[in-house]
């Protein structure tokens, strides 16, 4: 294993995250609040940490798929210890656990919170909080990849470990300039999010925290109650933004590049739209009676589906409250989940739809056992390998969607609370129903149920099995045995 590109790619990861740490102190010396130190302070620790890793550079630069894999879960995971160092110092959260619970969730997207009150945090941690979101959504390697070469033609194998969906392919040619490409789409989206807000008379603090939340559909807000204290002006544009950020982002490139006639038509965004139309649907209709004006009715029931599908967890309305099949379509929509090549998180439309054509083509090999039939994707055959590890993908879900269920349920909550709590994390969602409903939290959970959500989170966000290989025991032992041969040279 080369574990000297890995050690260099940490250490350029953690001065990333030294130069990010400095916006909050931005923030901290706009607002002149004290605890901006606690930004600096990490700030310099991982500037430390990551130029000594980074600093030199590794003679062979070439990596494969399993080196990506490692990259990318220890990244993830450096990158959430230290992103939770500022809320523990300043005391915001005086609890470790709960600290790197929130800064998990942060940066996973995934915006479960152990905090009841948000609205007197200081403004820098705040921001940070929901700034954490946008890190994370496209990914922080994606970046890394758009502004520093790694070299050895291997930054393939870091973009599938962390990017969302079964398969991931290169916009260009380059895989630099796709990760550009990526990320141009994600600022220029999130900079208009941000005007339209503030065309709505939102505060422009309020607008640049809900607007890199909503980007990486994670969820954290600046008020108590979410979004539902904003006006209704403010919950349409969030509405259609979360929707616009859950669409696989090879829509937009096609679109920039005048093919908007194959964006729009492109078979996992069609599915993707017609199953929110069909669920805002569904719910519009069980819950219209209770409402005094349709409209509002119509704009709690698109903002929820919006944000429960794209795995953003934001919230305008208690639906822990509504009738017991809203509440099931909003858990059906947690699994389904937002486009592959997305910030959203979930199983993904497009594993669904590969999943379906599957069970169809074996139907049809039992009515025509001679036929040979392909699996297509918006007219292209869709790999042998993609299809099976997408159902290796389900198998595996599936299995450690169980165990956590049955882990955190020695806690002693009801099944309700506990299968959502899991589905809600591993997901990437927030919210679940029950005691971690939209008006609740997670501060409930034992800090053993809290590590276990944790790695539902990482695991969830990272799509299973970059952060799994990091438990396999041949990868340890190749690992030990490079070092020996190193230390007997």
């Amino acid at each position: 294993m080369n574990s000297s590109v890995v050690r260099y790619t940490l250490g350029q990861v953690l001065k990333i995250e030294a130069a990010l740490l400095l916006l909050p102190c931005l923030v901290a010396l706009i607002y002149r609040e004290e605890k901006g130190l606690c930004f600096l302070m990490v700030a310099a620790l991982c500037g430390f940490l990551g130029f000594g890793m980074s600093f030199f550079k590794p003679e062979n630069k070439v990596f494969y798929l399993k080196e990506g894999c490692i990259i990318t879960s220890l990244s993830w995971i450096f990158l959430s210890f230290f992103g939770a160092l500022p809320f523990y110092l300043s005391g915001e959260i005086p609890s470790l656990t709960d600290a790197l619970f929130e800064t998990v969730s942060g940066f996973t997207t995934t915006g479960a919170s152990i905090l009841s009150e948000v609205e007197s945090l200081s403004r820098c941690i705040t921001f940070w909080r929901c700034f954490t979101h946008w890190i994370g959504g496209m990914g922080v390697l994606v970046f890394l990849l758009a502004i520093i070469p790694i070299g050895g033609g291997s930054q393939i194998n870091i973009m599938k470990a962390e990017s969302p969906g079964p398969s991931v392919g290169k916009l260009v040619p380059k895989v630099r300039s796709t990760a550009r490409i990526l990320y141009i789409i994600y600022f220029c989206l999130t900079v208009a999010e941000i005007i339209f807000l503030v065309i709505g008379r939102m505060s422009l603090f309020d607008s640049v925290c809900t607007a890199v939340a909503t980007a990486g559909t994670g969820g954290f807000g600046v008020m108590n109650d979410s979004l539902a204290g904003y006006s209704s002006y403010h919950q349409w544009v969030v509405t259609v933004f979360m929707i616009l950020f859950g669409i696989n982002f090879n829509a937009y490139y096609l679109i920039i590049f005048n093919h908007f006639r194959k964006a729009v038509t492109m078979e996992e965004v069609v599915h993707y739209i017609a199953i929110i139309l069909v669920a805002i649907a569904i719910i519009f209709t069980r819950i219209v009676n209770s409402y005094a004006n349709a409209l509002d009715a119509l704009r709690d029931t698109s903002f929820q589906v919006a944000s429960i599908i794209t795995t953003t967890g934001f919230s305008t309305v208690d639906f822990d409250k509504w009738p017991a099949v809203c509440q099931t379509v909003l858990v059906f929509l947690m699994f389904i989940g937002a486009c592959a090549g997305s910030t959203g998180g979930g199983i993904k439309v497009s594993r669904l739809i590969i999943l379906r054509k599957t069970i169809i083509k074996e139907m049809l090999s039992y009515v025509h056992p001679k036929s040979i039939k392909k699996i297509k994707m918006d007219d292209k055959p869709v790999e042998h390998e993609v299809v099976r590890a997408t159902n290796v993908f389900f198998i595996t879900f599936v299995i450690i969607f169980s165990v956590s269920v049955l882990l955190v349920s020695i806690d002693g909550n009801d099944l309700v609370t506990n299968f959502t709590a899991v589905a809600a994390t591993i997901n990437n969602i927030g919210p679940g129903l029950s005691m971690v409903g939209p008006s609740r939290n997670f501060s409930h959970f034992s800090v053993f149920s809290k590590y276990i959500l944790m790695f539902d989170m990482i695991a969830g966000r990272l799509e299973l099995f970059p952060l799994l290989m990091l438990f396999h025991p041949k990868l340890w032992k190749e690992l030990f045995a490079h070092y020996i041969r190193k230390f007997n040279k």
